[in-house]
C-alpha cells in the first residue's frame, strides 16, 4: 500500500492506492473519493462483542468500511474533525490511540479497545483506549495540527491534547498543584508521561472550541 497524506495541519487527508486483492479498512464515512471500481464491504472489525466495545468506549464506529479490489486502486479517506492525519507503519509494534483518533489501517493491523484502569477514566479521555497492533499502515487524526515528541524522561500534558504514544511510555493523573490551583485554575486534572518513546499531541481541543462557539450559538 502506498500512501500521500496531504492538506496538513488543517484539513488532513490521505490517499491510498492499494495493491490488487489489498484491502483498506476505515472508520465509517471517512471515504471522501476512490476508484470507480473498488468494491465496499461493511464489516465489524473483530466481532460484535469487540465492535460494540471500540463503538461504545472508544467513540469509533460499531461497522467498519473495507475496500478492496482485485485490480487494485486508490481510496481517499478524511476524518470528521478539521486537523492533520498522521501515517505510521507498524512492524510489529503496538500504538495507543485516544478515543476518535482512528481513521484507517491495513486490514492487517488488529484493533482492540481495552480498558486503561482508573487512570483513565479520570484523565478526561475515557476508561477505555484504542490499542492498534500488527504489521500494516495505519493512520490516524488530530483536531488541529500534530507535534511529534521523542520523549525520553517526563512530560506533563492536558489529557485533552494528547493523541497517541507507544507503549514504552507509562502515564500518571495529577493535579497542576494544591487543590486551589485545581479548581481555579481551569486546569484540572493532567497527565504525566514518563519513559522512552514517542507520544503525539494536538494543538487544539474540540471541547474547548466547542466551548468558544457555544455562546455565540445562543444568540
Amino acid at each position: 500500500m502506498k500512501i500521500r497524506v496531504r492538506g496538513n495541519p488543517d484539513f488532513g487527508e490521505a490517499t491510498c492506492v492499494l495493491d490488487p486483492g489489498e484491502k483498506l479498512i476505515c472508520e465509517g464515512r471517512a471515504m471522501s473519493r476512490m476508484s470507480a471500481d473498488m468494491e465496499l464491504r461493511v464489516k465489524t472489525q473483530g466481532g460484535l462483542l469487540r465492535s460494540a466495545a471500540r463503538s461504545v468506549f472508544g467513540r469509533e464506529s460499531f461497522f467498519m468500511s473495507e475496500y478492496s479490489n482485485d485490480s487494485g486502486g486508490f481510496v481517499t479517506v478524511v476524518p470528521g474533525t478539521p486537523g492533520a492525519v498522521i501515517h505510521r507503519q507498524l512492524q510489529g509494534e503496538t500504538l495507543i490511540l485516544t478515543a476518535g483518533s482512528f481513521l484507517a489501517s491495513s486490514a492487517t493491523v488488529d484493533l482492540k479497545t481495552k480498558f486503561g484502569g482508573l487512570k483513565s477514566f479520570f484523565s478526561g479521555e475515557g476508561a477505555f483506549l484504542l490499542f492498534a497492533k500488527g504489521h500494516g499502515d495505519l493512520l490516524f487524526n488530530a483536531f488541529g495540527g500534530i507535534v511529534e515528541r521523542e520523549l525520553d524522561g517526563s512530560l506533563t500534558v492536558d489529557s485533552g491534547h494528547l493523541v497517541a504514544w507507544e507503549p514504552s511510555l507509562d502515564y500518571e493523573i495529577k493535579s497542576v498543584g494544591g487543590l486551589k490551583q485545581t479548581l481555579f485554575s481551569g486546569e484540572g486534572l493532567v497527565m504525566e508521561l514518563r519513559g522512552r518513546g514517542k507520544v503525539w499531541l494536538q494543538t487544539r481541543t474540540l471541547k474547548e472550541t466547542a466551548g468558544w462557539i457555544t455562546p455565540y450559538l445562543m444568540g
